[in-house]
């Protein structure tokens, strides 16, 4: 599994010949739209920002698109979306949060996601969690205190943060790697990951260079 950074909440992650985008960036949108063609597209929040499903499609690539709690099954690929809320843009809305089971690693997408009620719309989600995106740059998504509380809760391997930079401020990278006790760590292009590359990780913060 080959995970990549695109701006915002915008990730891609390939394994064999399969393509996963995760909140891609509208081209309406005012950020920057990275275009590649994917099998499935996971979409949190009716936003320009993140449902840029169309820069996902090329070729004879035309993604299923996921853009709502559920369950989901493509390509023997299963996926669960569970209801949140968001203030993104100051504006109340449903955020979804996803678990995803790839290559028998699970990865937990969370989104837009804000800390109105977050206790209980945890209390959906259950099981085991491999790899969690984090938003962490507050402006109507957790903030970087809230978001390490809520990753140490839940107990993942591996930690990415996201919703961070110019969408937020310019110090929540700074803070969150603070706030987890790794000041110094250094951002890379990709996160290339095996299921037994997990064995022994608690809660390992992986910054992902915004490709």
């Amino acid at each position: 599994m080959v995970i990549t950074y695109h701006g915002l909440e915008f990730f891609k992650v390939t394994f064999g010949d399969t393509t996963v985008a995760f909140n891609p960036i509208s081209k309406s949108s005012k950020y920057k739209s990275t275009s590649f063609g994917a099998d499935i597209v996971l979409s949190s929040l009716n936003d320009e920002d993140f449902n840029g499903s169309k820069t996902a499609a090329r070729g004879d690539k035309d993604p299923f698109v996921i853009s709502g709690p559920g369950e989901y099954e493509y390509k023997n690929i299963f996926i669960q979306g569970y209801p949140s809320l968001s203030n993104y843009k100051n504006k109340k809305r449903i955020n979804t949060f996803y678990k995803i089971l790839l290559e028998d690693t699970s990865l937990c997408f969370l989104g837009a996601i804000d800390s109105t009620n977050i206790n209980e719309h945890m209390k959906a989600f259950d099981g085991e969690v491999d790899v969690l995106f984090l938003p962490i740059g507050g402006a109507g998504v957790l903030n970087s205190e809230e978001a390490y509380k809520l990753a140490v809760s839940l107990e993942p391997k591996i930690i990415i943060p996201m919703h961070y930079g110019e969408v937020s401020d310019k110090n929540s990278l700074k803070t969150f790697l603070k706030e987890s006790g790794r000041e110094n760590l250094k951002s890379i292009d990709k996160l290339v990951l095996k299921k037994k590359d997990l064995i022994g990780k608690e809660g390992e913060v992986v910054v992902l260079a915004d490709l």
